[in-house]
């Protein structure tokens, strides 16, 4: 069992940033692959980045790339989302996601076994 808690949203500005954080309890946390996932309201919860157990290697959605840098720091059984230069459509509740078979290159929901409560990220033009 992995209980997972998301920090760091609020409001930003166009052209912004803001760091996500999630945690996550017990002593599993490094064999887990993570992802951020996003839900708009009115949307589907969908992908946006993720990283594979130690940490080497990584993968992004297409709407994210060269903006958004995901991170991971498993002897603080943390992950991270780093968000630059955000939009307007970046707005939405951010998921963090556990995947526990290694497929850190997944971008499926149904693949991430354990989630947390979602923080929210709204920016404004």
């Amino acid at each position: 069992q992995v209980h997972l808690v998301e920090s760091g949203g609020g409001l930003a500005l166009a052209g912004g940033s803001l760091r996500l954080s999630c945690t996550a309890s017990g002593r599993t946390f490094s064999s887990y692959a993570m992802g951020w996932f996003r839900q708009a309201p009115g949307r589907e919860r969908e992908f946006v980045a993720a990283i594979s157990s130690n940490g080497g290697a990584t993968y992004s959605a297409d709407s994210v790339k060269g903006r958004f840098t995901i991170s991971r720091d498993n002897a603080k059984n943390t992950v991270f989302l780093q968000m630059n230069f955000l939009k307007p459509e970046d707005t939405a509740v951010y998921y963090c996601g556990a995947e526990p078979r290694g497929r850190y290159y997944s971008e499926n929901v149904v693949d991430y076994t354990f989630w947390g409560q979602g923080t929210q990220v709204t920016v404004s033009s």
